[in-house]
């Protein structure tokens, strides 16, 4: 192609789709992924895309998960795991037998006094399932819980924890679980990205949180989640400028379409398909937008449920919207809410948070099994680590030999509780839950052997879990 032809396009390009949408526009400008895609599988110039298992390994229980993060490092011993011999050593220094020769984020060096849970634990339902009382709403949907209080990680930091708990690993540019499941998979959303990240502040101190936790990696960046604004348009740009018509619109990206086949039978690159697909998807999500985000067809009592008219920004409102979004096939949501990072004021800080995210929490779930969907959506709710049984003034480090999460919906036990640490909550000492553990039985429900779901780059077979992962079987019903 001559340097003319070349100039052509380009301005072609960047006259002939100013309301494509954001989403499109991320992908022309990403190309990190092309760069040394070997896999075996041919990716063609097509705007759909299947999923690369076209039998499931295993039965699958989910059709779509919903991925809730506390990010920030939410507390265990405010939330899940009560620990009455932490209470009676309140204000006594810690164990060293616990702490010697042990990884400490900010207390290294420091004097170590034991700080008693912050809050009253109830149990609850007829599961007996003990939750903490900044939890009222939560504690009513007991039943419907698993919740595993022996999680582990690999890193004691937010950033590299947050890039563990999304990747499988602590090394940035690896393919998040959401991109893992589009490709595996594919999704059902014909006019809506397949895996979608929403984010919600308020309560403490918001933890950073960047867009590179819900990247394609090397996958191709078809794969990658899009994040939805809270408030006002979620998408960017989705709508048209003044005096482009749908019909205008369209001839617009056929003809780019055109151009973009052309391109890929000459050299191709994968990523001109991403192109390709993404065009599409921006022209569909035009029309499929508004309508997502038009709540008059939610009735009342719905609005009340969430505690939200929507649109808001708040966590309610993004539940909500995960709801709407898992209706319409979306394979793979996320939900960040990032104030759980609790240094100082952790009684007040946990209760301030948890009175954010618990009405909405309890409604997703309600809503789901309300709607029949309960049973084929994969619901978790997890943070990046935990928090020490030690002191850090009034507050708590980070820590990461043992915290707790919860999961439910399709494909897992109701009404439990997995795995145990010791009597301060430090380590977890029975049936341990690596974060690979929690990965590799997340693909289970969704039909997918963990091992068998691999991507081929720079010589080597990656997957979710590495050379790690079991599936927890006791757990899935």
């Amino acid at each position: 192609m001559t340097l003319s032809a070349h100039v052509a396009r380009r301005v072609f390009l960047g006259t002939g789709l100013h309301g494509v949408g954001a989403y499109a526009l991320a992908s022309l400008l990403n190309d990190g992924a092309a760069r040394g895609s070997e896999n075996d599988a041919p990716i063609v110039a097509t705007d759909e895309w299947k999923g690369i298992i076209t039998t499931p390994h295993v039965p699958p229980k989910a059709k779509r998960v919903i991925f809730m993060v506390m990010a920030g490092g939410m507390s265990h011993l405010e939330t899940f795991d009560n620990k009455p011999k932490l209470a009676e050593l309140d204000g006594k220094p810690m164990p060293e037998s616990f702490t010697t020769g042990q990884p400490i984020a900010q207390l290294q060096g420091q004097k170590l006094n034991c700080l008693a849970p912050q809050h009253k634990f109830t149990k609850c339902g007829q599961s007996g399932n003990e939750i903490s009382d900044i939890f009222p709403s939560l504690q009513t949907v007991a039943d419907e819980l698993c919740i595993i209080r022996s999680l582990t990680t690999q890193a004691i930091n937010h950033d590299p924890a947050h890039t563990f708990m999304n990747t499988g690993t602590t090394i940035s540019g690896r393919p998040a679980m959401g991109a893992w499941l589009q490709y595996g998979l594919g999704s059902e959303a014909a006019d809506l990205p397949g895996f979608i990240v929403m984010t919600s502040i308020g309560g403490g101190q918001s933890q950073p949180i960047a867009s590179r936790q819900w990247h394609s990696g090397f996958l191709p960046s078809r794969f990658q989640g899009v994040e939805f604004q809270g408030r006002g348009d979620p998408v960017l740009y989705v709508g048209n400028p003044q005096g482009i018509t749908p019909d205008l619109q369209r001839g617009a990206v056929d003809a780019i379409q055109k151009l973009n086949r052309i391109q890929f039978a000459a050299v191709h690159d994968p990523e001109i398909t991403t192109r390709i697909a993404q065009y599409e998807l921006a022209f569909r999500m035009q029309s499929s937008i508004p309508a997502l985000m038009d709540f008059s067809d939610e009735t009342p009592a719905t609005l009340e449920l969430y505690g939200t008219k929507g649109a808001d920004g708040t966590f309610g409102a993004n539940a909500l919207l995960a709801r709407r979004l898992a209706e319409r096939g979306v394979r793979f949501i996320q939900l960040y809410h990032r104030d759980w990072d609790h240094h100082g004021g952790v009684k007040e800080g946990t209760r301030s948070v948890a009175g954010l995210v618990d009405k909405g929490m309890t409604a997703l779930l309600t809503d789901l099994k309300q709607r029949d969907m309960l049973k084929d959506t994969l619901v978790v709710c997890v943070c990046e680590f935990g928090r020490t049984p030690m002191a850090q003034g009034d507050g708590r480090d980070h820590h990461m030999k043992g915290f707790s999460g919860w999961m439910a919906g399709g494909g897992i036990k109701q009404g439990m509780t997995w795995g145990a640490t010791d009597e301060l909550g430090y380590n977890a000492v029975e049936n341990v839950v690596p974060v690979h553990d929690l990965h590799a039985t997340m693909l289970q429900v969704m039909g997918i052997d963990h091992k068998q779901l691999t991507y081929r780059f720079q010589g080597r077979d990656f997957r979710l879990t590495d050379v790690h992962g079991e599936v927890v079987q006791a757990i899935l019903a």
